[in-house]
Parts: structure tokens; C-alpha cells; sequence
């Protein structure tokens, strides 16, 4: 029997669908968390409207998730540079409701103020104490990048978002099967 194979923050990619089925009845399993690449400054943007997301339809998680990932050259960083966060969220927002998703209740978590009553100046929205907890959460576990794979315990460092299918295949059939 092998041990468990634990992959970090990925979503099954088309192309290695074949291997989660091909692996399926062995011990094996995906866990799927959280991890902004804080590199690109609009992923902080896109987890925040994931965990709006989950505030408001838990249920709409994967299909909102599902058409990010359709959507995400659209926020890439040549994307994004230069509109305002607030036009983001927008754009976010919108992705949402084609999901189902209330998108002026996205709105209400993501959008920040221009002008707090209070004076404050950095007072983030109402999904960042979400966040915070889901960086806390990846540097608890040593999560750097995505993904990051755990096999065995032992953290997999030859796997990178660069993987082929060919790849993930071969890893698999050297190491789970």
C-alpha cells in the first residue's frame, strides 16, 4: 500500500485528469488550500473574492473557482497594472455572478473605502481577516509555492507548477503505483 500523496493549493488541471482517475483507488489524496503568490499582487485580489465567495455560497466555491481559472489571463499582472483594486474586485465580482454568486454582496466584503469616518488609512476589507488566516495557515505548513506537494510526509521539492501531464504521470507511476 503507499502512502498518502498530498498536493497543496492546485486544482486538477485538465490534462491530469486522467492521472487522479488512474490513481484513485490507491491511498491518495488532494487537499486544496489557499495560497496567494504574493509576487503577483492581484492574487491577493482573487483569494480575497474566493473567500467573499465562501462567505456568501459556500456551495459556489469550485464553480466560481472553475471560472476563474477560465478567466485568469484577465488578471495576470500586465492585466491588472493599471486599474484600481476597486475595479478589480469589480471584474471579480462580476465572474461571480455568472456563477450565481450576489455580486453587490461581493462588493459589500471586497470593496475599501476611499474615506473611513475613523481617519484610518489601512483598514483592508471585510474578507482580510480570511486572508490572514490563509497565509498563516500555508507558512505554518512550510507552503512556498504552488503547488507544493507532500509525499510520504516529506515535502516533494522536484514538482513545480511546470509539470506536464507527462510528467505528473511518470512521477506517479514511479512513486504511487
Amino acid at each position: 500500500m503507499s502512502a498518502p500523496l498530498v498536493l497543496y493549493n492546485t486544482l486538477p488541471r485538465k490534462g491530469l485528469l486522467k492521472c487522479y482517475f488512474q490513481y484513485s483507488a490507491k491511498l491518495f489524496n488532494t487537499f486544496y488550500t489557499s495560497h496567494i503568490q504574493p509576487w503577483h499582487p492581484s492574487s491577493t485580489l482573487t483569494h480575497e473574492a474566493g473567500a467573499a465567495v465562501l462567505k456568501i455560497a459556500p456551495d459556489k466555491f469550485w464553480e466560481f473557482s472553475a471560472a476563474l481559472f477560465n478567466h485568469q489571463e484577465e488578471f495576470f499582472d500586465v492585466s491588472v497594472v493599471k486599474e484600481t483594486r476597486n475595479k478589480t474586485y469589480q471584474r471579480l465580482a462580476k465572474i461571480a455572478a455568472t456563477v450565481g454568486v450576489d455580486e453587490h454582496e461581493m462588493l459589500e466584503l471586497l470593496n475599501i473605502s476611499e474615506v473611513m469616518p475613523d481617519g484610518q488609512l489601512n483598514t483592508g476589507n471585510k474578507v482580510t481577516n480570511d486572508i490572514k488566516l490563509m497565509v498563516k495557515s500555508g507558512r505554518t505548513i512550510g507552503v512556498h509555492v504552488s503547488p507544493t506537494v507532500y509525499f510520504n510526509g516529506v515535502e516533494e521539492p522536484g514538482i513545480s507548477s511546470s509539470f506536464t501531464a507527462t510528467q505528473w504521470e511518470q512521477w506517479l507511476a514511479m512513486n504511487v503505483a
